[in-house]
């Protein structure tokens, strides 16, 4: 892979409590299925973001395994309520084990 992969995220900087906010999330990775060949014929070994989870706090808020079918730069939209300041903390696992986080804030009032 030519760059790390790099992580944004988009959240509001500002809610009142117990309102519902929409996270976007969008991780630039070049993955690779493990079905491919390379030019002398040998199977390319798949490297794919396999789990993503979104906590607030410590407390998951959301959370998937990925499947091969994935595809690359995986682009997240969902949904939380918080009930209070804190902090949302993202993270992506390849099949290597690398782990990217991003860790956003939000303001509640």
């Amino acid at each position: 892979m030519a760059a790390t992969p790099k992580p944004r995220v988009k959240i509001p900087k500002s809610a009142s409590a117990g309102e519902v906010i929409t996270l976007k999330t969008l991780i630039s990775h070049e993955m690779e299925s493990g079905q491919r060949k390379d030019k002398d014929g040998n199977t390319i070994p798949r490297k794919i973001i396999n789990k993503f989870t979104c906590e607030f706090n410590g407390q998951t808020v959301f959370a998937c395994d990925l499947d091969p079918a994935i595809s690359a730069n995986p682009y997240f939209e969902f949904s939380a309520k918080v009930p209070e300041s804190g902090t949302f903390k993202f993270t992506w696992v390849d099949d290597d084990g690398s782990e990217y986080t991003e860790e956003q804030s939000i303001e509640v009032s």
